[in-house]
């Protein structure tokens, strides 16, 4: 999907159903005022201002973006290594070369690493296998997202 097409109407679409996934994570997760964490594909922000804690938003789509955020891509993060407590990645990793985006996330990840894999996405058995290969995930059902959730290295 080309995201720069619904961008001023994108919240008023998900944002209901991106804020229901991320209480869902939220009640399995401890978020700390003091971690550092970084919305993959973040969009609007809506991740980065639903939690307590110093949060970067980075989302390809310039158009997404509210003041504040980063356009960067998944695959190339500017980003030093083992920088963030943690890394958040909803709903969005299908639209990424998954295992670039995973050696990424790996790379800056300090502790947490949670991930919401569309379960329509065309590509989510590949995904969902990437993810398994990489990381001691927890699974949640979120309904329309399978939630993966890694409480620490």
């Amino acid at each position: 999907m080309d995201y720069k097409y619904i961008a001023k109407s994108y919240d008023e679409l998900y944002k209901e159903e991106q804020l229901e996934k991320l209480r869902i994570i939220k009640y399995n997760i401890n978020i700390n005022k003091k971690d550092n964490l970084l919305d993959i594909g973040c969009g609007t922000g809506i991740s980065t201002e639903f939690f307590d804690c110093k949060s970067i938003g980075i989302d390809s789509c310039f158009e997404m973006l509210k003041p504040g955020l980063i356009c960067g891509k998944a695959e190339n993060l500017p980003f030093r290594d083992k920088t963030f407590d943690i890394i958040l990645v909803v709903t969005s990793i299908h639209h990424f070369d998954a295992e670039k985006a995973i050696k990424e996330i790996k790379r800056v990840s300090k502790k947490k690493v949670i991930i919401t894999l569309l379960k329509k996405a065309k590509r989510f058995k590949h995904v969902k296998d990437l993810l398994n290969k990489s990381f001691k995930f927890k699974e949640v059902d979120g309904k329309k997202d399978l939630i993966f959730i890694q409480n620490g290295n």
